[in-house]
C-alpha cells in the first residue's frame, strides 16, 4: 500500500526533521510513502486560512482516493488495531492512503465532509509538527506489527 500525506505548513525543528527522516527510512522496505507540504493559510482570517488550506489540500486529492483526516474528535487506536485497520484496507483494495494534517486552526468542514476517516492520534493536542512525526511512527510500527516483527525495541 502507498501512504501519502498532505500537512499543512512545514517542520520547523531540527529534531522532529530528524526523527520524521528517520521514521520515513524505517518505512520504506515495507510501504511506499509520499509527502507534501502546503503554505499555510493568512491567519489573518482563521476561517478563510481554514477554507484555504482545504482548497487546495482538496485539489491533490483523487476522486478514487481514501482520506484519513487526523482529528482530535476522531476515533483512536492503539497500535495493534491501527495495524488491523490499516491491513484491511488493503485487502479491501485501497492502492493509496491519504493522511492530512490540518493547519493551526483546523480542518474546514470541507475537508471534514470528504474525508472517509477522522483519525485521533489522542485527545491531548499536538504541535503540528509532532503529529507528522507520531503518524510517521505509528504507520512504521503498524507494519512490524502486521508482520509480526517485534516493534518496542
Amino acid at each position: 500500500m502507498q501512504f501519502r500525506l498532505i500537512a499543512v505548513d512545514k517542520i520547523r525543528s531540527r529534531y522532529v526533521g530528524e526523527a520524521c527522516a528517520e521514521f520515513r527510512k524505517r518505512l520504506r522496505p515495507y510501504a511506499s510513502y509520499d509527502e507534501v507540504e502546503l503554505r499555510p493559510g493568512d491567519g489573518a482570517n482563521p476561517e478563510l486560512a481554514m477554507r484555504d488550506e482545504a482548497e487546495r489540500a482538496l485539489r491533490l486529492i483523487r476522486a478514487d482516493e481514501r482520506v484519513w483526516l487526523l482529528e482530535r474528535t476522531g476515533t483512536q487506536f492503539s497500535s495493534e488495531d491501527l495495524a488491523r485497520k490499516l491491513e484491511r484496507a488493503g485487502y479491501d483494495g485501497i492502492s493509496r492512503l491519504t493522511f492530512v494534517v490540518a493547519g493551526a486552526y483546523g480542518a474546514d468542514a470541507l475537508l471534514r465532509k470528504r474525508a472517509d476517516f477522522l483519525w485521533s492520534l489522542s485527545s491531548l493536542t499536538f504541535l503540528h509538527e509532532w503529529a507528522r512525526m507520531i503518524v510517521l511512527e505509528q504507520l512504521y510500527r503498524a507494519a512490524k506489527i502486521a508482520r509480526n516483527e517485534p516493534y518496542h525495541h
